[in-house]
């Protein structure tokens, strides 16, 4: 029997400190998910600005030679 209590007993550390190591890892994917869509945020802002200026440099009047040349 103290072998099997003593088996049972390293079962239920290894468990434990699975579980700890599972909780770490998922506190870590969400503030890493929390990354993902800032800078999913900022791409969507600067693809926005992007066009946006795109669309004004084709409205620009094209550039042309000054008279005196």
């Amino acid at each position: 029997m103290p072998d099997e209590t003593s088996r049972i007993t390293q079962l239920e550390e290894i468990v434990a400190h699975q579980s700890k190591t599972i909780e770490e890892l998922s506190d870590q994917l969400t503030e890493q998910w929390k990354v993902v869509e800032q800078t999913r945020a900022k791409l969507d802002r600067l693809t926005e600005r992007f066009l946006s200026l795109e669309e004004q440099s084709l409205d620009a009047p094209a550039i042309t030679r000054p008279p005196h040349y």
